[in-house]
């Protein structure tokens, strides 16, 4: 199951939550209680079969190709 992050519109609360790809939204922020919890849009974080420890210092010093590396 993915984790999810929340964010109270009201107090600012911050929370990560595990929850099915199909389960509503959580609404009601569980330290102020209010009805302004909205879900976090962030960065996908997955692990691909195809990279290998043997990349990493390849693509840390720019010689994959990829277009991951900042300028």
């Amino acid at each position: 199951m993915p984790f999810y992050e929340y964010a109270c519109q009201a107090c600012g609360h911050r929370l990560e939550v595990m929850q099915k790809m199909n389960d509503a939204p959580l609404g009601e922020c569980p330290a102020c209680h209010q009805p302004q919890l909205r879900k976090l849009i962030s960065a996908g974080s997955f692990t691909s079969k195809a990279a290998s420890i043997d990349n990493a210092p390849a693509c840390a010093s720019g010689g994959c190709g990829a277009s991951c590396m900042t300028k």
